[in-house]
């Protein structure tokens, strides 16, 4: 049985809607999962630098960077990493 994510069906949401959502998100995680602002900045700087970026998503993962940059236990997902 194939298992779908509801909340992964952005075309159902207004386009405010689903930024505000992953805003929210990223504003309710616990501290020990967040990064630091500054380091959060540093992530998404090099992110804005990259070749895989297009419209927010990581070409690479399919990912909102600004959600994968906020979360400790994530990474870039190239083959060199950036951060």
């Amino acid at each position: 049985m194939q298992r779908i994510c509801k909340k992964c069906l952005l075309r159902d949401m207004e386009e405010k809607e689903y930024f505000a959502n992953m805003y929210a998100y990223i504003d309710n995680l616990s501290k020990e999962d967040k990064v630091s602002e500054a380091e959060y900045q540093s992530r998404l700087e090099l992110c804005r630098n990259c070749e895989n970026l297009i419209s927010g998503m990581c070409r690479i993962c399919g990912c909102y960077v600004e959600m994968r940059a906020a979360m400790k236990v994530r990474h870039c997902p190239g083959i060199k990493p950036k951060w």
